[in-house]
């Protein structure tokens, strides 16, 4: 064998040099690089179609022929510049998808999952670029509905997790974090459905008015099964989501008073908070004389003896997040604190206390749910035996002749008025509920 040593070769004459003759193969020394000629972009086609899943080589294109039945496609380990092509043999690829799996950790577009094609007669090139984005499509669009990248779904953690089909729900009684692994893509979801209800407003001392429900706030629920929202997510879009943890706060419920508190207003409830969602606790039921008007909050807090009831949605938001608390209008008698989906009662008769706003319903959580009901405002024993009724969503029951109901936890009831006689409490609050609700797959 000859050996030839050169630093240039060039034609004798015109442009084209020619190495080998018809047949001959050119081969680099081993570990020899090349530049100026060879791939860069381009494949060489293997004109066998492939009728049964592989694994790709890079520098290759496959005619990959689904006629029989879906085909798997494995990629090989990225590497700067590496490329491989599959184009649908026999357009059938809508039909049977060709599912295309990246190596390891190895990303598609920017995510580690499989892509799918789906549209018949479609022809597309991978170009490993770095790590950042890994694969990427050189005909096609990340958004195309083919596939590259596939659809990307939310995946999160936190709090109790349930499934109803292809939608997760989320449930936090308590401080938590939401948090966000993959924010998915328009392909297939990137937003969350949520309810945020807030702690229910505590009653006042005496003769006192029912505390007020919880800010309830909530979305459609359009992006996560359609389930049934109450009429206040009408309209609402759900939250976009990015990669990263969300503080969850509940808010607790205001605390009642006793009787030997004399003119103490309820304690209004904490705020619930996600994401850029705060709901807003529940306003503290007034008591008798110089406390007589009711606290503003998410729901107003009933007023008593005279006084009038807090404001609901406060601060105001769209659309609202609770309503009023009734005022009581003669002395000796409590108002019932207002509700997410209706204002409390207006106490009218002497001695005797009024009953709660209802709240409102959702199935976010698989089945209907009312949360956010007012709490019954207290009275007199000389009143009237009757119980004077919290509203619907976990209210508490007022009293005209003893202690008043703590709201239910979890779902931001009001607490119940108690009656003026010493050694009687009136009733609590209901702490919130935080509760997130996705497509997964």
């Amino acid at each position: 064998m000859s050996k030839l040593e050169v630093n240039t070769v060039a034609p004798q004459c015109g442009t084209t040099l020619t190495l080998g003759e018809s047949g001959d193969t050119v081969t680099l020394g081993s570990g020899a690089s090349q530049s100026g000629f060879g791939r860069t972009g381009t494949v060489d086609w293997d004109t066998t179609a492939k009728t049964a899943s592989f694994t790709a080589v890079s520098g290759d294109g496959y005619f990959v022929n689904t006629t029989s039945g879906a085909i798997t496609v494995t990629l090989p380990a990225g590497s700067a510049n590496a490329i491989v092509a599959i184009s649908d043999y026999a357009s059938t690829f809508q039909t049977n998808n060709v599912t295309i799996t990246p190596n390891g950790t190895d990303k598609i577009n920017g995510i580690n999952a499989n892509a799918t094609l789906s549209t018949q007669g479609i022809a597309v090139s991978l170009v490993y670029v770095d790590s950042t984005r890994g694969w990427k499509s050189v005909t096609g669009s990340d958004n195309d509905t083919t596939g590259i990248p596939p659809a990307a779904f939310v995946t999160a953690t936190g709090g109790t997790i349930t499934c109803c089909g292809d939608f997760k729900i989320h449930t936090f009684t308590g401080p938590g974090t939401f948090t966000v692994s993959c924010a998915g893509n328009c392909a297939g979801s990137n937003t969350v459905d949520y309810l945020v209800v807030a702690g229910g407003g505590g009653a006042g001392a005496t003769q006192s008015g029912g505390g007020g429900g919880g800010g309830y706030r909530e979305s459609s629920g359009a992006a996560s099964g359609c389930y049934t929202a109450s009429p206040l997510g009408a309209c609402v879009s759900a939250l976009p989501v990015s990669v990263q943890g969300y503080p969850i706060t509940v808010g607790g419920g205001g605390s009642g008073k006793p009787t030997s508190c004399g003119n103490a207003r309820g304690c209004s409830g904490a705020n619930s908070i996600f994401s850029t969602v705060t709901s807003t606790g529940g306003g503290g039921g007034g008591s008798n004389s110089a406390g007589a008007i009711g606290l503003s909050g998410g729901s107003g807090g009933g007023g008593s003896d005279g006084g009038a009831g807090g404001s609901g949605n406060t601060p105001p938001v769209s659309p609202s997040q609770g309503n009023n608390g009734g005022p009581s209008t003669t002395p000796s008698s409590g108002g019932g604190g207002g509700g997410a989906s209706a204002a409390g009662s207006p106490a009218t008769t002497i001695n005797v206390g009024a009953n709660g706003g209802n709240g409102a319903t959702t199935s976010i959580n698989l089945s209907p749910v009312t949360r956010a009901g007012g709490g019954g405002g207290g009275g007199r024993p000389s009143g009237c035996a009757t119980t004077p009724q919290g509203g619907s969503g976990g209210g508490g029951n007022g009293r005209n002749d003893g202690s008043g109901s703590n709201g239910t936890d979890n779902t931001g009831g009001g607490g119940g008025g108690v009656t003026c006689n010493a050694g009687f409490t009136s009733g609590n609050g209901g702490s919130g509920v935080v509760i997130i609700r996705y497509k997964f797959q």
